[in-house]
């Protein structure tokens, strides 16, 4: 595993972190045991960034990684957490000191700390961004020892822009992969001036970019690429990265000839998204333990060849750019 500084936070974190939504809910079936296995072969390969959220599960997701501290005492694991979606209705009012010290206190408990590494509001209203008034609320956290760093989880990149102007945001969480490059085109420069850790999300479009799903494919009532492919119930960017399932199935044929013998095209989409230097890791879920080597495997991976890079953006720019370019 390899390191690369979160910003300007002094953490260093493994490139390929964990994602723990899936070991929360909304991924289909999920079992507790396998999930901790899961977790603990991810910390054995080296990884030592966890992120989740508060509604992940409603706590279950942040209280197996309380369980897995417990059990590996004196292991250095940063947790990052996440906040705002509790609210209902979800509304940038509701964004509030008095409201987000009621989640992160919940949280706390969940996690069984005193203090969160890191805390991420949750994919909140566009409006949320400029209330200055919002960031002072997590300053006061902050110094209070609630939280020790902050920042934000975003759907697009006009949002991560107007986030990173707030002084203190150390941290942008954001959908970036290969069916998701924009951050790569008008957000990382600016993140690398101001030393912002980035997060990138959704690495794997939704198992898209496994290679595993076909147009035959199937899932269960709760995995929310059953109940939210057209975003019924959240941003419809979370669910297959927003592509249209045709020109995403299209795309990963036509990516199929790019992957290097011996490499899963898991591994090769993880790796595309570590040869930008903007980028600290990235967060691809597992439920499984062979899940986790497989995503692992990518940080020991060789540099992408040239000829491959430019191929892919072929790629993109004909099956998926027009698709998401100009809503993201």
């Amino acid at each position: 595993m390899k390191y690369r500084p979160l910003g300007r936070t002094g953490m260093n974190v493994s490139e390929v972190s964990f994602g723990a939504w899936a070991i929360g809910g909304s991924w289909g079936e999920v079992d507790d045991a396998e999930s901790m296995a899961a977790l603990h072969k991810a910390v054995d390969e080296g990884v030592n960034l966890i992120d989740t959220a508060d509604v992940y599960g409603d706590g279950r997701s942040e209280q197996l990684v309380a369980q897995l501290k417990r059990e590996r005492p004196g292991e250095a694991i940063f947790v990052a957490t996440k906040a705002g979606r509790r609210l209902n209705p979800h509304t940038a009012e509701g964004y509030t000191y008095t409201n987000l010290r009621t989640f992160v206190e919940r949280s706390l408990q969940n996690l069984e700390t005193d203090s969160l590494d890191l805390l991420q509001l949750h994919c909140p209203p566009t409006a949320v961004y400029g209330r200055s008034d919002l960031f002072v609320a997590l300053d006061r956290l902050a110094e209070e020892g609630k939280i020790r760093h902050y920042g934000v989880s975003v759907e697009t990149v006009d949002e991560a822009l107007q986030a990173i102007k707030q002084p203190n945001v150390q941290t942008v969480q954001i959908i970036f992969n290969l069916f998701r490059q924009k951050p790569a085109e008008r957000f990382f420069r600016a993140a690398r001036e101001r030393q912002i850790g980035i997060l990138a999300r959704v690495p794997l479009a939704s198992g898209l970019l496994t290679g595993k799903i076909t147009p035959e494919s199937t899932f269960a009532a709760d995995d929310h690429r059953n109940f939210n492919r057209d975003g019924q119930a959240f941003d419809v960017g979370e669910t297959f990265s927003g592509v249209p399932l045709d020109a995403a199935f299209d795309a990963v044929e036509a990516l199929r000839p790019l992957v290097p013998p011996g490499t899963t095209m898991a591994q090769f989409a993880l790796r595309w998204i570590l040869m930008f230097e903007a980028v600290t890791c990235t967060i691809p879920g597992a439920k499984r333990p062979d899940q986790v080597l497989d995503n692992c495997a990518a940080a020991e991976l060789a540099p992408i060849e040239q000829r491959r890079m430019e191929a892919i953006q072929v790629i993109y720019d004909t099956y998926i750019r027009p698709h998401v370019q100009t809503r993201w």
